[in-house]
């Protein structure tokens, strides 16, 4: 829901529920609600482990939360996945709401119902499908938000425009993503466009709640982006803002773009303009080919793959046909790395 006024948002929410906590990242103001209690973490893609959930935990059982309580997550994406993961495991589950207060979190982390944490060096590989009762969007937020944070939404925004266009739709959510200007970044602009992505997801998820099928539409540019995320998480260079999830995402978007072009005949234009892009806005990215053996034993481990030791990714025919479960060998890996590497 895109919403300006938080507090009266909130207000059918607080009546319904018997107690009422708030999990908010450091970096965030403070949501002032009268006799509720806060827990204010320092959130990273390292303290995104089941260490930082039990943290939350204890601060439920703390303030004594029943099953029939509320938990308030405002924050970026790793706080929204974190306090989602200990709602859904805390006394068998209670109720959540996500107040995303970055581009990234609300146009992809904070929907959908997936939360957990990284394991192992592995993005997300322990969590559950948990949706919150609602996620409320303001904009606002947005105003004050770093550059490369914004940057790194785009570029899940940009993923969106690329898989689906809606029925009905005047211009394609892709074309109107490339004309936004990012050397400015006009909210009254933004947030249709941000209407838009959600409600692509919303309908996404709605038909395929747990990604048996459709839904891994969504996860195009995720299986090379996630092994670029962590080899950074194991090689210690994380604290570099070029490594944020988004642009993780992007670099895995060229690459497999570049995939869907040799192996499924998608036409050059996307890749080109992407690229165009990523050079212009996110810069290249800090890997080389000495990291390809690792990347590929990584994209060999991930989550979504069907079988163990394959690279699962989903390609695109052209923008809005995208082809999941489309299993490429270590040659097409290193091909496709290859290709990123020498942009």
């Amino acid at each position: 829901m895109i919403c300006n006024d938080l507090h009266s948002a909130l207000t059918p929410f607080l009546t319904d529920h018997q107690q009422v906590c708030i999990v908010r990242d450091e970096g965030v103001k403070e949501l002032r609600i009268e006799g509720v209690k806060e827990l204010v973490l320092r959130t990273s893609e390292q303290t995104k482990s089941i260490e930082t959930v039990q943290v939350i935990w204890d601060f439920l059982f703390a303030q004594e939360m029943t099953r029939h309580g509320l938990l308030i997550a405002i924050g970026g994406g790793v706080l929204t996945d974190l306090a989602g993961f200990a709602a859904s495991t805390y006394k068998r589950g209670i109720d959540y709401i996500n107040i995303p207060t970055t581009l990234l979190a609300m146009v992809d982390a904070s929907s959908g119902g997936k939360t957990g944490v990284n394991y192992h060096g592995l993005k997300n590989s322990i969590g559950a499908f948990y949706p919150p009762v609602e996620t409320l969007i303001c904009p606002t937020w947005l105003k004050t938000l770093p550059a490369e944070q914004f940057l790194s939404g785009f570029a899940e925004m940009l993923k969106t425009g690329l898989v689906k266009k809606r029925e009905g739709e005047k211009e394609a959510l892709w074309e109107a993503l490339l004309g936004y200007d990012l050397d400015t970044l006009p909210l009254d602009t933004l947030t249709p466009l941000i209407e838009q992505c959600v409600a692509v997801k919303e309908e996404i998820v709605a038909a395929d709640p747990k990604e048996s099928g459709l839904r891994k539409v969504l996860n195009f540019g995720h299986t090379f982006g996630h092994a670029l995320e962590e080899i950074q998480m194991v090689n210690g260079q994380w604290s570099n803002g070029k490594w944020l999830h988004g642009y993780a995402v992007l670099y895995g978007m060229i690459a497999e773009l570049y995939l869907s072009v040799v192996k499924l005949g998608c036409p050059k234009e996307p890749l080109q303009q992407l690229t165009q892009l990523m050079l212009h806005y996110y810069g290249r990215p800090q890997c080389n080919c000495s990291d390809r053996e690792a990347l590929i034993s990584l994209m060999q481990q991930d989550k979504k793959n069907e079988r163990t030791a394959e690279i699962n990714c989903t390609l695109l025919q052209e923008i809005g046909s995208p082809r999941t479960n489309q299993v490429i060998t270590t040659d097409e890996a290193n091909e496709a790395l290859e290709y990123l590497f020498a942009l």
